[in-house]
Parts: C-alpha cells; structure tokens; sequence
C-alpha cells in the first residue's frame, strides 16, 4: 500500500474511480431528481442552479441520469470483466504451464476469435435478447478470453522456467497449488493491465450500442451520448458531460490499471592428495581386479537408489538428441555420493532425471532408476509427485532464484510441510521456524518474514536447504549448492550436508570443486560428454585415477600451478551432444588416445573387488604413472 501511495496518478484514479462507484451506486438516494423526470419548460437548458449540469431534449436533468446511468454501464463492465477474467485467466496459466493438447485449444481459439468481427456477433445476441444489454456484454467477454488467455499464456511459460516453479515441484508440491500461489501472482501484473483495457473496451463497447439504440431503453452513458449528438447543433454542451465522464472514467481505468502493475513489480525487485605407499597399493588392486560390464548388473542389493543405463534424450534443432547415456551408479543410505565434472558433462540433466523434471521435450529413452523399490525411469505423474519432497529433496545451485519472490521465506517453507505433513497452518508455521534452527538460521522468526530479496545468499541457500527437508526426504539432491557463496559460507552449507548424512539421510552432491568432494563425499561418479567415464570411492579416486580425465582434472589444480608456466589445464572443451565422436567421447582430447578407443563405444567396465568402474580401455598405465 505505500508503494501504491507514492504513485500520485494511480492514486487519484483510484480515488476518482471510488468516487464514481459510490456515487452510482447511491444515485437513487443522492440524485436530485429521477433520471426520467421530465421539464419540457427546460429542454436543453444549460446549466443553472435547478440543473446543475443541464437538462436534455424533454428537459431531463443530465446530473441525474450519469448517475443512474452509470449503473447500466459500470454493471456491463463488470460482467464484461467477470467472464472475461474468470475464463481467460484460468485457461492462460493452464496452457502455458501445463502445455499439452490444451495449450493448443487455447491458441487456435485465439486465432479464430481475431477473425471474428465482434459486433456481428453481439448484433446477434442483441436480436435473440432484445434490449438486453448484460447478455450482450457477457459475449463480449466470452469473446475476449481466448485473447486475454493467450496473453497469460506468454506471461506464463516465462514464469514456468523460473527456478522457484522447479523447486516448487521438487518440493512435491501439486501443479494447482503451484499454479495458484507461485504462478498466479507473478503474472497479475499482466492481468490487471489487460482488465483495465478490455474495461475502457467495454465502456467505449455499451456507449456505441447505446448510440446505435440496440442497447437498454433505461438511462446509461450510451444513450446519453446519442441524445447528444441528435442536439449537438442545438445544445453543444449536452455532448460535454456525458463525454467527460467516459474520458475521464477510461482514463482513470488505465492509470489505475499501470501503477497496479508497477507496484507489484516493485514488490519483487530487490532493493536496491595421499602418501605414495597408498596409491601403489591401490595400483596393484587395480590391476589384479576381474573387469564386468555394468549393463548386466541388476540394481545393487540394498541400495536405496540404483542407476541403471540411464539414457536422455533432448530436442535439439528440432531433433531428438542424447544429452546422457547410459549413466551408472548407485547410492546406500546415509552415504554422499559426489558427481563432478565439466559445464556441460550431464550432471545436472542426470541429477534432473531422478525426479522426472526433465525440460520440456526431454525423455528418458532407456534404462532405469530404482528407488525403494520403485522404477522412477517409467513412475506415472503420481507415484513421482508423491516422491519429490517426500522421500527426495531438492536444493538448487541458486539460492535466491530457486525462492518465490511473492512470498516470505517462512510461507514457504511452511507451504511445503503443509503438503507433506497434512498439518495445520499453525503447525506448519511452527515447523518452519524448527527446520530454520535446524539449518542453523540466525533469528529464525526475523528470516521467516523476510522476502528473498532480502536475505543475503548464504541466508537464502539455509532456507531452500531447509524447504527440501520439509517432508523428511532420505534422499538429498544439492545441485552445487557452494556456487556463488564466499568460503566460510561455503563451509557452513557443507558442514548442514554433513550433518545430513549423521541424520541418516543420503545425499547426491553436484560440483566442480574437487576439495568440496574430497572434503564431503564417501563416493565420487566423473561425468564427460553426457557418460559416466569413472566411479569409485574417493580416496581411491584421487589417489589413483583409472580414467585420463579423472587425471586431467586433479592435475588442473590451480596449486599445482608453476609460477613462470602455464596454469595446468585439460585441453579443448566439451563437445556437445550433436557432436559426440563414435568410440570414447574423451578421444579428442586424451593424451594416451589410440585407434582401439576410435573405433566404437568405450563399455564402462565395472572392477568388481575394488567396487569402483572406469570407461577406459587402458586404465593400468595410467595409475602406474600416478604410483610413479
């Protein structure tokens, strides 16, 4: 409200407006003289002090017949606005979220309702409901939802991609809950403008049936502007209050209409390595390790969760492409489970996979994903609705996206128990601070008031931990939960996850950062080109790498730097999906490349004593140099 204050126009035609409607509304107590009370005496008189704004041709006094005639016009733009709103609104956030077979219906009925002239169509109305101006503007709105719908449909697939409408889902959180209170406030701006139009629209609409005389025989705006124009030549003032009034009321429409909208946008913005004896041993381990495929291993025994062949496909230009293939892996309860790899490797595409958040047009093609006892790769929307924020939690890399900016820190989270737990709002309310304590919240009352543009990103991150834990998840997914946060930040967060894993709770920990893996992590899955090229427990990892990139990344350490050299690096880039070469996707920038790895796809090859997998044809040498 004292964002709305300081906007001197919107305000005044707010006010102006509120006058209008009182007015109209009270006219039969407050108005001088009955709007049919003739005077032929005074027929197109100016004004005076009887009439204070003129009569009309049978000496009508023109006060009295705005105000009553407001109720005829004003009561048609409100049915206007009523159908147009209660249709348009609902079947524009419905297709842009939902997409589908509906998305279309909306926009060719859209389509069609542009080519429609809309006066031919409210002539009809007219002649099947003589005089009846409401049902005429009840099909004005009918006509105009399909418009508005398309409108809130841009607006909305926008909203949709932002990284708080994916938390919300990972979170569990059914789509009319989502579309209600995450979706709907951030596109009533767009919504507030468009009734403020289609509002004058109809005003200007009953004003022309009136001066056609296809609209009510009562007093209304309309009529008033048609008996004008019959005597403009005799009584040109007749034309001026009638005429002011609808400017005026239009005008106040769409200031009010503008600054609603500016202040809701205001509302969101923000203000302003180990000891050379281990590696040999775990050489000669290797080395002495029978070799299996893992696309004949069955999901592990016990494993609370087990990748199997998990194969992604994208549209890309158009064409379904492969962004991971067979992906591998498994996790145990209680255990951290670290993947790392390059932008672009498949990592968050795979961590997205497990709770079926795929983008849009994205398929798992083939393989599985086993999670208590559930196949998720083939799950029906329900069966994973009742695994996100459940039994699988969800914190995003960014922290402050990934909250809705409508809302307090505190709504939200509490929002979340509430789905989860069945709870009382109260209870929910009381959980939130709980699970604030828990994450370690300085003032856990004071954040659960603050929106997210006011907590700083260590703050914003605790509470997005703290969301993901409302439904006591056993299973965590931290997508680079330290990006962007300063390293005592990054301590505090790593220090929550740790805690996590004492608490019984398995967790799978997306990052770049090798001393973030080897500080946190019991197992550790390399990701390159879409493929997992190793796995293995992570101080066997690091102190004997059984793939080159594995190697090529522990030796771009940045410590390892020599001053007057250059920083070490693994040459080239990652190549993308349409791009990937037929044998091992690393082979372009492998410095132990040979024609074996060029000829066809590299199987990851499971040492099965050591309980760690590598997708190398030659992974002996190399850990011979690293025992070296």
């Amino acid at each position: 409200m004292k964002r709305f204050v300081r906007k001197r126009a919107a305000l005044v035609s707010a006010c102006y407006l509120l006058l209008v409607v009182l007015v109209t509304v009270l006219a039969d107590w407050i108005a001088p003289y009955d709007p049919d009370q003739q005077d032929l005496s005074a027929a197109l008189s100016g004004p005076s002090g009887a009439h204070w704004l003129g009569t009309g041709e049978l000496g009508r006094d023109v006060l009295s017949r705005l105000m009553h005639g407001g109720q005829i016009t004003l009561l048609g733009v409100l049915i206007t606005l009523v159908v147009y709103l209660s249709i348009g609104v609902p079947a524009g956030m419905i297709a842009g979220y939902r997409g589908g077979w509906f998305d279309r219906l909306v926009v060719k009925s859209a389509d069609l309702i542009s080519a429609v002239p809309v006066i031919i169509v409210l002539l009809v109305v007219l002649s099947v409901f003589t005089n009846n101006e409401s049902a005429a503007m009840a099909a004005n709105g009918l006509l105009g939802a399909p418009l508005l719908a398309r409108v809130v449909r841009s607006a909305t697939l926008g909203v949709k991609e932002e990284l708080y409408v994916r938390a919300a889902v990972a979170n569990g959180l059914r789509d009319r809950v989502i579309i209600r209170r995450h979706v709907l406030p951030r596109v009533t701006g767009v919504v507030l403008v468009q009734a403020s139009v289609y509002g004058a629209y109809a005003v200007l609409l009953e004003t022309g049936l009136g001066f056609l005389g296809l609209g009510t025989t009562r007093a209304s705006w309309g009529g008033m502007i048609a008996e004008a124009s019959k005597n403009v030549g005799t009584d040109p003032w007749l034309l001026v209050p009638s005429g002011a009034m609808i400017i005026s009321f239009i005008l106040a429409l769409g200031l009010l209409g503008d600054g609603l909208r500016d202040t809701l946008a205001e509302r969101y913005s923000p203000p302003s390595t180990p000891p050379p004896s281990r590696r040999r041993a775990a050489r000669e381990a290797l080395l002495r390790a029978p070799r299996t495929t893992t696309s004949a291993l069955a999901p592990a025994e016990g494993a609370l969760l087990s990748v199997r062949g998990l194969t992604v496909a994208l549209p890309i230009d158009g064409t379904s492409t492969e962004v991971i293939r067979d992906v591998t892996f498994d996790l145990k309860a209680g255990e951290i489970l670290g993947i790392v790899g390059e932008t672009g490797c498949g990592k968050t595409i795979t961590a997205t996979s497990l709770l079926g958040m795929l983008p849009a047009g994205g398929e798992i093609t083939t393989g599985s994903i086993h999670f208590e006892g559930t196949d998720l790769a083939h799950a029906d929307t329900a069966s994973m609705r009742r695994v996100r924020g459940r039994r699988i939690g969800w914190v995003s890399q960014d922290p402050v996206s990934s909250l809705d900016p409508s809302f307090t820190a505190g709504a939200q989270v509490a929002e979340a128990v509430r789905v989860h737990t069945g709870c009382t709002r109260k209870e929910s309310r009381r959980r939130a601070l709980e699970l604030f304590e828990r994450v370690r919240l300085p003032d856990p009352a004071r954040v659960a008031a603050s929106y997210p543009h006011q907590l700083s990103g260590g703050m914003a991150q605790r509470v997005g931990i703290a969301a993901a834990l409302a439904g006591d998840p056993v299973l965590v997914i931290a997508d680079e939960p330290t990006t962007a946060l300063d390293v005592t930040v990054q301590a505090e967060i790593l220090d929550l996850l740790r805690e996590l894993q004492k608490s019984g709770t398995a967790v799978i920990l997306i990052t770049h950062d090798w001393g973030v893996l080897a500080d946190l992590c019991d197992r550790a899955v390399v990701m390159y080109a879409g493929e997992v090229v190793e796995e293995a427990e992570v101080t066997a990892m690091v102190t004997a790498p059984a793939h080159p990139y594995t190697a090529g990344l522990l030796r771009s350490d940045p410590h390892h730097a020599v001053p007057g050299e250059p920083l070490p690096s693994v040459e080239g880039a990652v190549p993308p999906p349409t791009q990937w070469p037929v044998g091992c996707h690393f082979q372009n920038r492998c410095p132990r490349v040979t024609d074996a790895c060029r000829e066809k796809p590299v199987v990851i090859a499971r040492l099965a004593e050591l309980e760690r997998s590598t997708r190398c044809i030659r992974p002996a040498e190399l850990i011979g140099e690293g025992a070296q």
